[in-house]
């Protein structure tokens, strides 16, 4: 997410009340997550397991909980709280506005686009051209719909991301400035839900084809011409690659890789990145072929044990 303008590193240090290292004129271009950072941005890190990470990332500035060695080239905001602080940030440059209308005066939509009664559409939301965007579709702040894009009914678009950090009075939300991006040819099932990015953006690419009722994480990007069934569930920050096939009720676990062109099967249950250009089934998922190969030794155990007794 990047701020209205450019800031120098003091004036977010007045905004958090936080100590600072660093030249005091260092420039402050906006905040993402780690996975997704660029120079000019800040990243947050409150866990000494990650402080290194977060230190040798692109990021140019850390938000950061201890004060530590700073990098050539880098900055640091000290702070008791990061979580709340990047919080605080949000809120600040995306803050929450209650809606005033159905459809916000302020969305784009492109020629010969139909919008179905009940659908709402909010701030600085932007669809392209020759879309069908059915009954009680909710597409929520700064989403970005491009060309030929096909919503079913019910389907939400922009839902905040589910990130919590469980503190001893109960659990704090990660509150979610990014967007979702449907690149052209997308086409949603009904009652799907697409988080957005917490700082980033949650991509589908184009082309790609969602069926009912499927759940995508924030910040999760889906390449193209993929193809998803039904009830199936992926977390938040997976990429998945062009071209893969996912049947239904597969479940995929955060941050991993899906390579291109590769099938999981029904019910899958994926715990790790796996390798383009094959099948895989089962939970863990594993490759079918060798799954099929385990389960044919399986089937003829009762004959081999039978063998065993006659010896």
């Amino acid at each position: 997410m990047k701020f209205p303008r450019p800031h120098r590193l003091e004036e977010i240090a007045d905004l958090l009340g936080v100590a600072f290292v660093g030249d005091k004129d260092f420039p402050v271009l906006g905040i993402n997550e780690i996975h997704v950072v660029e120079p000019g941005d800040i990243v947050f890190v409150d866990h000494p397991k990650y402080y290194q990470k977060a230190l040798d990332s692109k990021a140019t500035i850390v938000l950061i909980n201890k004060e530590v060695a700073c990098p050539e080239g880098k900055a640091l905001l000290i702070s008791d709280d990061p979580f709340r602080d990047f919080n605080r940030l949000t809120a600040h440059f995306k803050p929450f506005q209650v809606a005033q209308a159905q459809i916000d005066p302020s969305a784009t939509i492109g020629e010969g686009t139909v919008i179905q009664p009940g659908v709402f559409i909010g701030r600085n939301v932007q669809i392209g051209k020759h879309c069908i965007i059915h009954p009680n579709v909710v597409i929520l702040d700064s989403c970005i719909l491009g060309d030929r894009v096909i919503v079913q009914a019910g389907t939400i678009i922009g839902s905040d991301a589910f990130y919590y950090k469980n503190r001893p009075e109960g659990y704090d939300r990660l509150l979610s400035g990014g967007r979702v991006i449907l690149e052209d040819g997308v086409e949603l099932g009904a009652l799907c839900t697409i988080d957005r990015g917490v700082s980033g953006d949650t991509r589908i690419g184009e082309g790609s084809k969602l069926d009912n009722q499927i759940q995508i994480g924030h910040d999760t990007v889906i390449g193209k011409k993929c193809l998803i069934a039904s009830q199936t569930g992926i977390a938040g920050c997976v990429v998945i690659e062009d071209e893969v096939t996912i049947w239904g009720q597969v479940g995929i676990t955060s941050a991993i890789r899906i390579g291109a062109k590769a099938v999981l099967w029904a019910q899958a249950g994926v715990s790790k990145s796996l390798e383009g250009g094959k099948g895989y089934f089962g939970s863990p998922a594993m490759e079918a072929r060798e799954q099929l190969k385990q389960m044919a030794v399986l089937r003829q155990m009762p004959e081999i044990a039978k063998q065993i007794k006659k010896q």
